[in-house]
């Protein structure tokens, strides 16, 4: 029961940064080429402390240890950030900020894959309460920063931050194995060719899910949707991803992993299509309800996926590997290239480009599938 209210509220700050920081940034004058250098901030540090992190929480055998840590250092980086508007300082503070902020999601998602056993449930029937307190927020946070202005988003992030070690308190430090984790094993099972390939088509697909994490909110408020309608956006985008997680934590096991996530790749093309060929935004809002397809048959696919490849001993090091290329270099690229293509020409054609990365990512699986077929499953396992 802790364990789900706990997940229910810390993605509340992925509610506020995902949707709100970028308005906040956008608030201050600041050009979509700063917003996306800011944005990709998160990613770029994200990259080495998710990774470091979760190897210290394999090595030390925590992980509720390890979050208690970073909720201190998210709660003294936010007061440093309430005391400047000066972009040349933002720009330091946001990255110490992100380094205790980006292992937080991937060290809840390891909490939920070890601990759902224990409960008699299976990750994805756990992962669901994390969409709903994201729809939660977005919508609260919406209405809030509608009414009161977007500045209020850094007073947000501190009551936040707190509400979240208050529910961390109560959640029992859950690990699934008792094997140490060694270094030589790590690497033996994270860089063999079949989690290689996966990780590439990964990234390829993130370019276009972190495209719209990045830009949709601006590019709403600039077809005239006001922070309550982008706050809608976002919980229609969570609400969505519950109908597949429930779906997947019934009856996922049916199909096969790579077949399930050319489906979402295909879709994630589709969506990002539709979003750069649509102006209104009532129509922009509606092809977050896509956001089942893409993302809610990705994470739980993609998470069941590594799970059968990586031992428990290792499972917070190798979801800090999955999320440093899903959430973090995909992050660094598409806030960088893709905040200088939104200068350039415009909201429109980024989310075209993005859309195209969604239908190469969708080829590579297709094929991995095919491949996996032919060889029993087997294709380019080093580590067997």
């Amino acid at each position: 029961m802790y364990l789900i209210l706990f997940t229910f509220v810390v993605f509340f700050s992925q509610a506020l940064i995902n949707t709100f920081f970028p308005l906040y940034f956008d608030s201050k004058g600041w050009s979509k080429t700063q917003i996306g250098v800011l944005t990709s901030l998160g990613p770029m540090i994200g990259m080495f402390s998710t990774i470091g992190w979760g190897i210290a929480s394999d090595r030390m055998r925590t992980i509720k240890k390890i979050m208690m840590i970073l909720l201190i250092g998210q709660f003294a980086l936010t007061i440093f950030l309430l005391q400047t508007d000066q972009f040349a300082f933002i720009i330091p503070l946001m990255a110490i900020f992100f380094f205790f902020q980006q292992p937080m999601i991937p060290l809840n998602d390891t909490n939920l894959m070890l601990s759902a056993g224990t409960y008699g449930k299976n990750y994805a029937s756990l992962r669901i309460w994390g969409s709903l307190g994201f729809s939660f927020a977005s919508v609260v946070f919406g209405q809030l920063t509608n009414s009161f202005g977007a500045n209020i988003t850094i007073y947000l992030s501190l009551i936040v931050t707190v509400i979240i070690f208050i529910f961390l308190i109560p959640v029992q430090d859950t690990r699934g194995s008792s094997k140490k984790m060694q270094f030589k094993g790590m690497f033996r099972i994270l860089f063999n060719s079949k989690m290689v390939v996966f990780l590439v088509l990964v990234f390829v697909m993130s370019l276009a899910h972190r495209t719209n994490d990045a830009f949709l909110a601006v590019f709403l408020r600039e077809h005239g949707a006001p922070n309550s309608l982008i706050g809608y956006a976002w919980m229609l985008s969570a609400t969505s991803e519950i109908a597949a997680f429930f779906y997947l934590s019934k009856y996922g096991h049916k199909y096969k992993e790579l077949a399930l996530l050319t489906i979402a790749a295909l879709m994630y093309g589709v969506r990002l299509t539709l979003v750069g060929f649509t102006t209104n935004p009532y129509g922009l809002v509606a092809t977050q309800l896509m956001h089942s397809v893409t993302f809610g048959i990705f994470l739980v696919t993609a998470l069941r996926y590594m799970q059968s490849i990586i031992p428990d001993e290792y499972r917070a090091t190798g979801q800090a590997v999955f999320s440093a290329v899903w959430t973090s270099a995909a992050g660094l690229v598409s806030g960088l290239v893709g905040g200088w293509i939104y200068d350039s020409w415009g909201g429109s054609t980024l989310f075209r480009i993005a859309a195209v990365c969604g239908f190469v990512a969708a080829i590579g699986f297709a094929t991995a599938n095919v491949l996996s077929n032919r060889n029993n499953g087997q294709y380019s396992n080093d580590a067997n």
